[in-house]
């Protein structure tokens, strides 16, 4: 699945076909032998070149091959019971971890789409941000028992409560909508303050729908911690283009960085540590 989404990385923005033609050199069209073609393995085998025209490949293909896997496999390791449980247990006590080891996992992908999309093309689509949006709310509001099962698969309090039984159908799916509605919010006002002050755009109507499905996904506090982490590597990514020399002329302060990117980068941060990291912001702060 990581490589499939490289097909889609390099496909979608030039509005191509992922299905047709079969994947090829983006330089010379060599169409890839099955062992030109293996996740990871051929990168290395190839030494990064393609066998035919020796055009650099990017190393972004590895990277989503691995990052794809390798958060595939901790999603999977944290939904599904100890290896004792799942010899004793039935097949039916399977079904409900294996379900939210998928949307866990459906989540990763989304993050690393939208991460690389980014990074690349300044771009974060609608037609996947808003149906992650809308499948993140449609989990909190109408599987509750699904979404406690995603609170262990990634180690977040995704649940909001829902753990104490207390609430009804309607109060989880309200709750969430607004946390969604406030994080989103949040992006568009200070995108208004932005453009106000200094008469251009600075943020982009993408990265306020990425918030609404890092919040649909994680609840607000999920959210919130990884909009502080994408805004903090976004400083240090601001602050390595300052240091790095630059061509005469050259305007640094128009230079644009992909903040979706890093909103991406903290959503998964959140995934995999945001209760550690969470509680201990708590328990420094006194509470």
């Amino acid at each position: 699945m990581g490589s499939f989404l490289n097909v889609c990385l390099s496909r979608w923005p030039e509005g191509e076909s992922i299905v047709q033609p079969r994947s090829h050199c983006r330089n010379c069209a060599h169409t890839l032998s099955w062992w030109e073609n293996v996740p990871l393995l051929s990168w290395l085998l190839l030494r990064g070149r393609c066998r035919t025209c020796k055009e650099p490949i990017g190393g972004r293909y590895p990277l989503v091959e691995a990052a794809v896997g390798g958060l595939w496999a901790i999603f999977v390791a944290r939904a599904l019971p100890d290896d004792a449980a799942l010899i004793t247990l039935p097949p039916s006590a399977l079904v409900l971890p294996l379900l939210t080891a998928l949307a866990a996992m459906l989540l990763a992908w989304f993050l690393v789409a939208l991460a690389a999309l980014d990074a690349e093309n300044l771009w974060l689509p609608d037609w996947l941000t808003i149906p992650g949006a809308v499948l993140g709310f449609l989990l909190a509001a109408l599987h509750p028992v699904l979404l406690l099962g995603l609170d262990r698969a990634t180690g977040l309090p995704l649940a909001d409560g829902l753990e104490s039984g207390r609430f009804g159908l309607l109060t989880p799916a309200i709750y969430r909508l607004f946390a969604i509605a406030v994080a989103a919010g949040a992006v568009l006002l200070i995108r208004w303050v932005y453009q106000w002050v200094r008469k251009r755009e600075g943020l982009g109507l993408g990265d306020a729908k990425l918030m609404a499905l890092l919040t649909a996904w994680l609840g607000l506090p999920g959210a919130v911690l990884a909009f502080v982490i994408g805004v903090a590597l976004g400083t240090l990514a601001a602050l390595a283009v300052l240091l790095k020399p630059r061509r005469e002329g050259e305007p640094w302060g128009q230079m644009k960085l992909p903040l979706g990117t890093f909103l991406c980068l903290g959503g998964l941060v959140s995934c995999l540590w945001g209760k550690e990291i969470i509680a201990l912001y708590w328990q420094l702060a006194g509470f």
